[in-house]
């Protein structure tokens, strides 16, 4: 799968602010119901609790994850978690989605896949940055995408740490590494 269709699935967790009517063939936004909660509409979309899903996928792949201990300082209403066991483990992944209901450029998400099956980012590369760990991690901030992300390798896993551009002067490249660098405390 290709960095743009992953990014593509990423978000797709984030529609559903607007409900939709099918009538006729045609589909039209509906403004006058009120904005479903995002507890319905993630839960709706396979997501739980962080450690719920953290677990599934610890016991799927029969090994332990650790995730950064720190998060953006920005302003986040909930988090939820989940495991995609889809076909095969090509496309196996635990996401960790950090929103706010309040702000709604207030987005951060982590993924994590096994390092057989990662992504390849280098020809979207940015920059490259150094980790604490004196591993690289790759910067991406391709024009293409709403998400600015930070691809590292630790351990067996592969993991995107994302952000959405509105708050890319509030959260830097430099913090996300900070983020990263949480991991290994």
């Amino acid at each position: 799968m290709n960095l743009k269709k992953s990014v593509l699935l990423l978000f797709l967790g984030f529609l559903g602010f607007l409900t939709f009517e099918i009538s006729d063939d045609k589909v039209s936004g509906n403004t006058n119901d009120p904005p479903q909660p995002f507890e319905e509409i993630y839960t709706e979309g396979g997501y739980k609790s962080v450690d719920a899903a953290v677990e599934d996928f610890e016991q799927h792949f029969k090994q332990e994850i650790k995730l950064p201990l720190r998060i953006p300082p920005i302003s986040f209403t909930h988090y939820f978690g989940r495991f995609s066991n889809l076909d095969g483990e090509i496309n196996d992944t635990l996401e960790v989605v950090f929103i706010s209901d309040q702000f709604p450029d207030n987005h951060f998400n982590i993924e994590i896949r096994p390092i057989e099956y990662k992504i390849p980012v280098d020809k979207y590369k940015t920059k490259v940055m150094k980790l604490k760990n004196g591993k690289n991690a790759i910067y991406v901030n391709d024009q293409n995408v709403a998400f600015n992300m930070l691809v590292f390798e630790r351990g067996s896993w592969q993991y995107m740490l994302s952000i959405d551009k509105g708050v890319s002067d509030e959260v830097t490249p430099e913090i996300l590494v900070q983020l990263a660098d949480s991991i290994d405390y």
